[in-house]
C-alpha cells in the first residue's frame, strides 16, 4: 500500500475525448488552496516507511534549425542550474511536475522508496499489488519489476499497436497491454519520458483509489492524488467548498501527450482514455452471465443439491490403484477452491512484512475486518487455512453500543465457531469502541478521507472503518490463548478485558461479496418487479459502479491507518467464478432472508463447518455497529426523523 501524486503547474490540458478543455496558466499558479506539504502529510499516513519527490521542469528555448526556421524546442530539466550548455540564461521555467511517493512496503528484501527512476529518466509511482499477469518472486518488490516491464514498452497506445510496430519494436507491448496483465489492485503514476508522455489511471474494479482534481479558477493546478488534503481553510468558515474539488478517476488507463505548442505560451497535454486491451478483462468488466433465468426443473434441482450437498458431495470408489476419492463438483466448492487461492495469494507472509510482526507468532500480520457475520466468517476460516498456526489472527470488531451492538454480538458468537473449527489457533477477538459524541475532530479528519463521498451514510460507514482498521480496541483477557477453555464456553464480557492494538499491516475485507451474490435488500425488491433478468441487470449496476460507490472510500478510510485492505471477493478468478455459475445458484430470492440471498456464500460456509454463521442475515457495517444510530440522533433527533428523510442518501450540509 502507498500513497501517490502529481502535481502539475504550467498545462494546458485538451480533454475533449472526456469533456470540455481545461486550461491552466502558471500566472495563476498562486492562487493555491493548499500545499505540496499538505498532500504529502496526508499520504504520509498511508505510507509510513517512506516518503520521497521527484520534480522537474518545463522550459521554452529558441534554436535555428539548419533550414533557418524559427522553431520551439521542449527541455526537460530536473536540476536547478540557471545556465543553459550554451551558456545562455535558462529561460523561466513553463510548466513543473512534482511526483510524491509514501511507502508502506509489504514485498521485497530491501526497503523501497518511491518515486523510482531509470536509467532513462522514467518516473514512476504505483500503489498497488501485483497477484498475477507479471511475475514477482518471493524476494522481490513488485514495484520494481513493474518499473523494469515499463521501461521495456514502446510509446504506443493500445489502439496504434499494430504488427508493424511489434515487428520494428523487437515484440515490444504497449503500456496499456502491460497493466491490463495484472491480476491484482493498482494505481499508477508513469512519466515515459523518451515519448513525453504521462501515464496514469487505476485497475479495472477500482479497488484502489485515485483522485483527481481537474484545474479550475480556484486553483489551476492539474492533481491526482490517493486522497485529497485535509487543507488549511477546510472545516472553517469557508466550509467544505475545497473538497468539493475532488473526483474519484474513473477506473481505466489513460495517457497525456507532452508538447510545445506553436503559440509558446504553454505546454499542451492531450488527454486520452484507452481501451483495455485484454480481452479477459474485457469479459470480467461486461459482466454478462451466460445463464440467467432457470428453468422449473433447474431450479427444483438446485435445491434439492443444497439438502444433500454436505452428506453426498463426494464418494468413495476403487480402482485397481487402489480407493481413490472422486467428487461430485458442486458450484459451490468451485467458489470455496477458487476464494481460498484468492485469500492464498493476499495473506502470504513475505520476506518485508517478516520485520514487522513476531516470527514466532505472537503478533499477527494478517487480520479480518470482522462482524461475524458470513462473509468475515468466511474469509477468517479461509485465512486459518492459508497461514501457519504459530501466527495469531487478530479480527477487528467496531462497535458504537459496547457489547449490545449486533455486531460485536455476533462477533463474540462468530469467534466461538472459529475456535471450534481451529482449535490450535490463536484466535483475538479486537473490540473496538466508538462514540460519536466523542469523536468530533476524528470526524472532520474522516470527512476529507472519504471526499469526494459526502453523505452521511458515507460518513458513517467510513469512520467506523477508520477505526476498526486502527486496531486499538480491547482484548478479553486471556482471550487470545489456546489455554484460555473457559472463555469459549462461557460469555466473553465475564472475562476481564486487556488493552491491545493490532499490528497486523494486511487487512481482509468482505467488499464485493454483496454485489455478486445478491445481498442487498435492493435485490429482493428488483427480483420481485423484475424476476431473474432484472435481479441480474442490478447486481451487473452494482459490480459496475462498486468503484465509485465503495472501493475508493473504503481504500482510504482503512490506508489512512497504514494498512492494505484486501478484497478477496473481487480477486480476477473469483469474479470469473462466480459469473461461471449460473444465477439460480448463486441466489434464490424466493427463499427467505438468511437462506436465499448469497445462497451459494451460505454453502461455502457450510463446507468450511461454519454452520451458525451460514444462515445469518445480511447486515451493513453502520447498522450493524450501531454508528448509524448515534449519526440520527445527532444529527436528525431521532432514527424516526431520519427515516423520514432518508438520512443514509442525505448529504453533509456545507457550513455556513
Amino acid at each position: 500500500m502507498c500513497g501517490i501524486a502529481l502535481i502539475a503547474s504550467g498545462i494546458r490540458l485538451h480533454c475533449s475525448s472526456l469533456f470540455s478543455d481545461f486550461i491552466i496558466s502558471s500566472d495563476e499558479a498562486d492562487q493555491l488552496l493548499f500545499t505540496i506539504d499538505d498532500i504529502k502529510t496526508a499520504l504520509k499516513r498511508r505510507g509510513p516507511d517512506s516518503l520521497g519527490s521527484k520534480e522537474f521542469s518545463f522550459h521554452l528555448k529558441d534554436f535555428t534549425s539548419l533550414e533557418g526556421e524559427d522553431r520551439l524546442a521542449l527541455v526537460q530539466s530536473g536540476e536547478s542550474d540557471n545556465k543553459l550548455d550554451n551558456g545562455f540564461d535558462r529561460p523561466k521555467a513553463i510548466a513543473e511536475f512534482c511526483f510524491v511517493g509514501a511507502t508502506l512496503q509489504l514485498r521485497g528484501v530491501n526497503p523501497v522508496t518511491q518515486p523510482l527512476t531509470d536509467a532513462d529518466e522514467n518516473i514512476l509511482v504505483y500503489n498497488g499489488e501485483i497477484f498475477g499477469g507479471i511475475y514477482v518472486g518471493d524476494a522481490e518488490n513488485d514495484t520494481e519489476i513493474l518499473m523494469q516491464s515499463l521501461a521495456k514498452c514502446c510509446s504506443c497506445t493500445s489502439e496504434e499497436h499494430t504488427k508493424l510496430c511489434l515487428d520494428t519494436k523487437k515484440g515490444k507491448c504497449s503500456v496499456p497491454e502491460c497493466l491490463s496483465t495484472i491480476k491484482g489492485p493498482w494505481a499508477i503514476i508513469y512519466w515515459q519520458a523518451g515519448s513525453r508522455i504521462l501515464w496514469f489511471g487505476r485497475d479495472a474494479f477500482g479497488r484502489r483509489s485515485l483522485l483527481v482534481k481537474w484545474p479550475t479558477s480556484q486553483d489551476m493546478r492539474f492533481i491526482l492524488s490517493s486522497v485529497s488534503p485535509a487543507s488549511h481553510n477546510d472545516f472553517t468558515e469557508s466550509g467544505l467548498g475545497e473538497l468539493t474539488l475532488w473526483e474519484e478517476l474513473p477506473c481505466g488507463i489513460y495517457s497525456a501527450h507532452i508538447s510545445a505548442p506553436n503559440d509558446g505560451e504553454f505546454v499542451d497535454g492531450e488527454v486520452i482514455k484507452h481501451e483495455w486491451p485484454n480481452p479477459l478483462l474485457n469479459d470480467l468488466l461486461k459482466w454478462d452471465r451466460k445463464c440467467v433465468q432457470p428453468s422449473p426443473d433447474e431450479l427444483s434441482a438446485s435445491r434439492i443439491r443444497k439438502q444433500c450437498m454436505l452428506s453426498a458431495h463426494s464418494t468413495t470408489i476403487a480402482s485397481d490403484e487402489g480407493c481413490i476419492q472422486a467428487s461430485v463438483v458442486m458450484p459451490a466448492e468451485t467458489v470455496l477452491l477458487a476464494l481460498k487461492a484468492a485469500v492464498m495469494r493476499r495473506s502470504a507472509i513475505n520476506v518485508i512484512s517478516k520485520g514487522k510482526c513476531d516470527i514466532n507468532g505472537r503478533n499477527a500480520p494478517v487480520a479480518v475486518l470482522f462482524s461475524g457475520g458470513l462473509d468475515s466468517m468466511i474469509l477468517a476460516a479461509l485465512l486459518d487455512q492459508c497461514i501457519e498456526k504459530k501466527y495469531d489472527i487478530d479480527l477487528l470488531n467496531v462497535s458504537f453500543d459496547n457489547e449490545s451492538a449486533p455486531d460485536r454480538i455476533s462477533a463474540r458468537a462468530g469467534l466461538k465457531e472459529l475456535r471450534k473449527i481451529s482449535p490450535l489457533r490463536r484466535w483475538k477477538l479486537v473490540e473496538i469502541d466508538g462514540k460519536l459524541s466523542t469523536l468530533s475532530l476524528e470526524s472532520k479528519h474522516v470527512m476529507s478521507l472519504i471526499n469526494p463521498s459526502k453523505t452521511y451514510m458515507d460518513l458513517n460507514i467510513g469512520l467506523a472503518l477508520w477505526l476498526a482498521a486502527g486496531g486499538n480496541g480491547w482484548l478479553c483477557e486471556g482471550g487470545s490463548s489456546i489455554d484460555a477453555a473457559a472463555c469459549i464456553d462461557e460469555d466473553d464480557r465475564n472475562c476481564g478485558r486487556i488493552s491491545y492494538k493490532s499490528q497486523a499491516r494486511v487487512l481482509l475485507v468482505g467488499a464485493g461479496a454483496d454485489e455478486q451474490c445478491a445481498g442487498y435488500g435492493r435485490h429482493r425488491t428488483k427480483y420481485r418487479t423484475g424476476s431473474w433478468v432484472g435481479l441480474h441487470e442490478e447486481m451487473k449496476l452494482d459490480v459496475q459502479r462498486i468503484w465509485k460507490r465503495n472501493l475508493g472510500r473504503d481504500d482510504r478510510c482503512i490506508a489512512d491507518n497504514g494498512k492494505e485492505a484486501r478484497f478477496p471477493f473481487l480477486d480476477e478468478e473469483v469474479i470469473s467464478t462466480l459469473l461461471n455459475i449460473p444465477l439460480w445458484e448463486i441466489a434464490d430470492l424466493d427463499l427467505p432472508s438468511g437462506r436465499g440471498d448469497k445462497k451459494i456464500l451460505r454453502h461455502v460456509a457450510e463446507l468450511l463447518g461454519i454452520h451458525e454463521a451460514a444462515v445469518l442475515p445480511k447486515r451493513a457495517i453502520q447498522f450493524g455497529s450501531r454508528i448509524a444510530r448515534e449519526s440520527n440522533v445527532k444529527n436528525f433527533g431521532s432514527n424516526r426523523a431520519a427515516n423520514q428523510a432518508s438520512a443514509g442518501s442525505v448529504e453533509i450540509p456545507i457550513p455556513k
